[in-house]
């Protein structure tokens, strides 16, 4: 006869690794797909990961996520396709390879020919996918990675160029000569949701400069307004935090209606006097501490007027205080003024002062022309058209001058602006005569006979140079020092603000004119708005606020990228640009080309192997739409002209938010699959916060552009997985944590379980290593030993679950399995609702609380005690069912363990014809089972019990120890009919001989209860009212008291108050102990009658006995002998509860003798005696 395994401890690798073998064998996962074949499909997207890396503890957490609702799906009886992939393209694979190569981007097709760099990118890119597909085991996540998607592969590339063809058939695909972020250490531009990945913008400090722009001629309306008495020339002060723009600066912008003026100072380096114009309302702003104003001071204005230094103008002012302090003597002044006179110049005389000379608004400004700043180039078009100052509808006082420097090369504002005036971008000419910027692609500053050697050739930012080769003083600083050694700076200081980095080199990018190929989506906008708001976010603040956000402020998506490992832009252009050809597939390529060799452009067909309408993957291994290979094809136009290609890559984003076709192979292969809703959209999809911006924007994006769908119907979005004190994860901190380690010492069911129940996933979750021992212990160890028991006892008993179903089970039967039913139908809404978290908090009470700590302890006897009756076979089969059941809804979060549970249940039951839990139908709810009402008392039993437990350890009266009496009030019939219908239960559960039930009026003369208000609940509601609430809560009677723990509300002083906003507590009755939790109270009687320590010492005696047939390893029916020393402690108490003692440790009486040679030592309340316990 076939009995359940028993094991001697819990060992979670073994069974991880037990099971792992067992799917493996039987091919369970591929069963679990084949065997739900014409059932309704659930879409999953896998987000690729790029193997070119190692993967780190917070995959684990991400793929756990992922594979618990594809689970869960199988088992709700969809059929669920799980494809792995690979994301094989972008910076990260480029840059690890040139790292590895020793060279850089400008050295691809010198040092190393476009073919090997993209033979090494495609070696390196999986490198590491045996780590990858091992930890995907490890942790039981359940994808095929037998046939997974590969971005490089043709097929897959040949989608993205069908996707990329239907944007251009839409008109939403154009090229564009604009400003846009580009990355120099990674040689390419980049895109908006690029430049918005969590941690791209970060604080730095940067060098600042408020330059001064010598006017060269005023507007007519100011010439005409302003005049000078000195005749000092004016300067508009400009602030940038970018000083390396400077020498690019064209134009200078002011706000039409902002107020500036026209102010007098010296220059604070040089010490010249100089007349400035800025905006009023950053006055006090740029004039700080070491300034004065000494506009409305006659004498000082006096004294102004005659300094042509700021030396001079203190001599003055010195020779001022010298005479006031010479006329202190005459009776004729007012002393205190003129005391006073002087402390004021004596104060402020080292200051530099300033006058306030006129005031205007900037259109009168607008129209000013003035002298170059840095003239170490001209614009080679149009150079008399710069340096003019113009109207900016983006400039502002909140920070600066209130005058914007415009570099049109390197701010898209700043060109917009210049665009709509007129005023030339600073290109120059370089040896081929392209116009190009100061500043190459690589970030270093143009070579030029004017430009002085120090700025010559060097890096604008010193985080560009290699480590160690930075000069001390980075490019900013030093045109800083010439500046202001020029009197062209105003003020020089250092500011923290917040800059661009590139999100795969952590290097800061520069703003720079690209020809770019763009997506129109802001012409999408409002549909990319109107699907968002249809798709099921978690968490849903995500969906509403930052991506819906995002998607509000949409720009247009820059496809292109200077790089070489990608796929290659299908696009084929004239030399003249009117004409141009985007292809859609390999075979319209092929066409293309046979026509360019009937025109003489090429010579023979690259592809002339590959058979059109042939899908198998030996036809396209024959062919490589890489870019080495596509940049030598010559296509012809329709006039008959050469076309050549677009020489950018499609970028990466493009590439993985094309998965779902192109996975597919869609629409050459499996177009059916997603034309009929199939495998498209996704019902679920999961990854990183950070994918707002990147993969669930870019599938989001093509789902809407190209078929007008949303991509995926439900989403998480992943927090952080940090270390145990709330930091970020790094090598660098000591504090990553080794995925691998983790598994192989606590398991992978322990540690996805630990990471599901510790926190939402969309919330960071602070990983502790004792958390996951935690989980092992309380969790898996509690399953573990409950499982042990029933086996241990159904082994003895010969249950099979042979027999019928117990149609008249016992009520605490019929309480669990309420309680059953009800956490099956709330993990199944758990489930659905895409709350993994409260499902395993859900099971983890339910096992410990009522399963374990409830259920079975109370149930102990019926399982080892008397005849195989009814009673004990509905006893096994209630704890079978619940035992089952757990393992079937358990098995999408912790799948190894609780495949085991099942198949150690079901291998001698055969109740399930299923090999695998994974194979089982997801269990549902039996409604006729529950009754809320037995579930409603069992609580109040609980509730109670555990309140008379925390009264026994405050009092340091242990379990075992009988007590008289529990008395607890009732506020209504029903509390009272159901603490009646549970007080034998309570009685024998808190160990006492009697419960009274008292009524609230008997409970007003022995119950004295308190009351205060709960401040945090009621001070955000009544503001100034609280105090008088709070005098009326303290104040109230006990009747009052029993009214508002009775009816759970009332009003006070016109607020409604309920029982969160009170806090009520008991005062303790002499002789007893009380204690109350929300409507309920329990006074626990503390007097011990000699009876009822001499029945303490009897139950403390029984658990050493029972503890000694367990070590000495005696069968669940041995019965005992049992001898003591005449002389030995609580003889009298064992006799008087002889009968007791022997019948629960199955012993036929106890014997006295004078010694015991042979004995174990066991100890009573700190007093140590003999006994001899032996099998009979």
């Amino acid at each position: 006869m076939k009995k359940f395994t028993e094991y001697k401890q819990l060992n979670l690798n073994a069974v991880a690794d037990n099971v792992a073998n067992f799917w493996k064998a039987n091919q369970t996962f591929k069963k679990s797909v084949e065997t739900r074949e014409g059932k309704p499909e659930y879409v999953f997207y896998e987000g690729p990961p790029s193997a070119n890396g190692m993967p780190g503890i917070h995959h684990v957490m991400a793929r756990a996520l992922k594979d618990i609702f594809c689970r869960y799906q199988t088992q709700n009886g969809k059929q669920v396709f799980r494809k792995a992939g690979w994301d094989t393209h972008g910076l990260p694979v480029e840059l690890g390879v040139e790292k590895e190569l020793g060279i850089t981007k400008e050295d691809i097709g010198k040092k190393i020919t476009v073919e090997e760099y993209n033979q090494a990118c495609r070696n390196a890119v999986m490198r590491y996918t045996d780590v990858w597909n091992d930890l995907t085991e490890k942790i039981g996540y359940w994808v095929d990675l037998d046939n997974p998607y590969i971005t490089y592969e043709p097929k897959y590339m040949e989608t993205v160029w069908w996707l990329l063809k239907q944007l251009y058939n839409k008109d939403l695909l154009y090229k564009g000569y604009t400003i846009q972020p580009y990355s120099p250490k990674a040689g390419t531009g980049l895109s908006s949701h690029e430049l918005n990945q969590p941690g791209t913008y970060r604080d730095v400090s940067d060098t600042t400069v408020v330059a001064q722009f010598k006017v060269k001629n005023l507007s007519e309306k100011l010439s005409q307004q302003l005049t000078t008495n000195n005749q000092q020339p004016i300067h508009i002060l400009a602030w940038t935090t970018t000083p390396w723009t400077l020498p690019s600066n064209t134009a200078l912008a002011v706000g039409r209606d902002i107020e500036y003026v026209l102010v007098k100072t010296f220059n604070q380096y040089t010490f010249e006097p100089i007349n400035i114009i800025l905006a009023r309302p950053l006055l006090e702003k740029q004039f700080g501490k070491k300034y004065l104003n000494i506009t409305y001071d006659t004498i000082l204005n006096d004294i102004f007027s005659k300094s042509d230094s700021l030396e001079n103008f203190q001599n003055l002012v010195n020779e001022q205080i010298d005479y006031l302090t010479l006329r202190l003597n005459d009776p004729n002044i007012d002393f205190d003024v003129v005391k006073k006179r002087i402390e004021f110049l004596g104060r402020e005389r080292n200051n530099i002062p300033y006058q306030i000379l006129a005031e205007f608004i900037g259109e009168d400004l607008a129209g000013t022309t003035y002298e170059q700043l840095v003239p170490w180039f001209l614009p080679a078009e149009n150079p008399e058209k710069a340096f003019r100052v113009i109207i900016g509808d983006f400039v502002t006082t909140e920070d600066g001058t209130g005058i914007v420097h415009i570099a049109p090369t390197f701010g898209a504002d700043d060109n917009r602006v210049a665009q709509e005036n007129g005023i030339p971008p600073m290109l120059v000419k370089d040896e081929n005569d392209n116009l190009v910027p100061l500043v190459d692609l690589t970030g270093r500053f143009l070579k030029g006979e004017n430009v002085p050697e120090l700025f010559s050739g060097k890096y604008i930012k010193n985080e560009y140079y290699d480590e160690g080769t930075a000069p001390e003083k980075s490019w900013d600083v030093e045109l800083a020092i010439l500046l202001k050694t020029e009197n062209k700076a105003f003020k020089v200081e250092k500011y923290v603000h917040s800059y661009p980095h590139c999100w795969r080199t952590d290097k800061p990018v520069l703003y720079y004119p690209l020809d770019s190929w763009f997506v129109k989506m802001t012409s999408v906008r409002n549909r990319l708005v109107e699907l968002n708001e249809t798709i099921n976010w978690k968490p849903k603040s995500t969906g509403e606020g930052r991506f819906a956000n995002w998607l509000e402020n949409v720009n247009d998506w820059n496809l292109s990228r200077s790089r070489y490992w990608g796929i290659p832009l299908p696009i084929w252009r004239s030399e003249d640009l009117k004409e141009q050809k985007v292809i859609g597939s390999v075979e319209e390529l092929v066409n293309e080309i046979q026509k360019s060799i009937d025109a003489g452009f090429m010579t023979e067909n690259p592809f002339k192997d590959f058979e059109i309408g042939n899908m198998s993957a030996e036809n396209y291994a024959k062919i490589d739409l890489h870019k080495n290979i596509v940049d030598a094809i010559t296509l012809v136009s329709d006039s008959g002209k050469p076309l050549k290609r677009e020489s950018d890559l499609i970028d990466v984003w493009f590439d993985s938010g094309s998965m779902p076709y192109a996975q597919l192979h869609y629409p050459f292969e499996n177009k059916e699959m997603i034309d009929s809703g199939k495998a498209f959209p996704a019902d679920f999809i999961a990854e990183g916060v950070d994918q707002t911006r990147g993969w669930f924007y870019t599938l989001h994006a093509i789902g809407t552009t190209v078929f007008d769908s949303i991509a995926y119907k439900n989403v998480v979005s992943n927090g952080l997985v940090l270390d145990k004190n709330g930091q970020k994860m790094s090598k660098r901190l000591g504090n990553a944590i080794d995925p691998f380690e983790t598994l192989q010492k606590y398991g992978p069911d322990a540690t996805r379980w630990y990471m599901i129940s510790n926190a939402n996933p969309w919330e960071n979750l602070k990983f502790d290593l004792e958390g996951i021992d935690e989980v092992r212990r309380k969790f898996f160890g509690t399953l573990y030993n409950t499982y042990s028991f029933f086996s241990l006892y159904a082994n003895v008993d010969g249950f099979r679950f042979a027999e019928p179903a117990v149609q008249n089970r016992p009520e605490i039967d019929r309480w669990i399995l309420s309680e059953l039913n009800l956490l099956v139908k709330d993990v199944t809404e758990f489930y659905e609702d895409y709350e993994p978290t409260k499902v395993a908090r859900a099971i983890n009470n339910f096992v410990n609380d009522n399963l374990s700590n409830w259920y079975v302890r109370l149930c102990r006897r019926r399982f080892w005690k008397g005849d195989y009756s009814e009673d004990k076979i509905s006893a096994y089969q209630t704890l079978y069912t619940c035992l089952e059941t757990v393992a079937k809804i358990s098995a999408p979060i912790a799948p190894f363990f609780m495949d085991q549970l099942y198949q150690d249940l079901n291998a001698v039951t055969r109740k399930d014809a299923a090999e695998s839990v994974h194979l089982t139908d997801f269990p549902k709810v039996n409604e006729s089972l529950i009754d809320q009402n037995l579930v409603e008392k069992t609580h109040l039993a609980q509730t109670i019990t555990s309140m008379v437990f925390s009264l026994r350890k405050k009092e340091n009266v242990k379990v075992r120890q009988p007590l008289q009496k529990v008395m607890i009030p009732v506020l209504d019939k029903k509390t009272e009919e159901q603490i009646l219908a549970v007080s034998e239960l309570i009685k024998q559960e808190v160990n006492v001989k009697e419960l009274q039930l008292i009524n609230a009026e008997e409970a007003s003369h022995l119950i004295v209860k308190q009351i205060k208000p709960n401040f945090k609940s009621l001070g955000q509601r009544l503001g100034k009212d609280m105090k008088t609430v709070a005098g009326e809560i303290t104040n109230m009677t006990s009747e009052q008291i029993s009214t508002i723990e009775k009816e759970g509300k009332m009003t006070i002083a016109g607020y409604e108050i309920g029982l969160e906003d009170v806090e009520i507590s008991t005062k303790d009755i002499p002789g007893w102990t009380v204690a109350s939790e929300g409507k309920t109270t329990v006074a626990l009687d503390l007097t011990i009658t000699d009876e009822l320590k001499s029945e303490g010492i009897a139950r403390e005696f029984i658990n050493r006995v029972q503890n000694l047939r367990k070590e000495k390893d005696f069968d669940l029916t041995d019965r005992i002998s049992i001898i003591l020393e005449e002389s030995g402690p609580y003889k009298q108490e064992l006799i008087n509860n002889e009968r007791y003692i022997c019948e629960e440790v199955l012993s036929d009486k106890i014997d006295f003798v004078n010694s015991l040679p042979i004995s174990e030592e066991i100890e009573i309340d700190e007093v140590k005696f003999k006994v001899n316990v032996t099998k009979i």
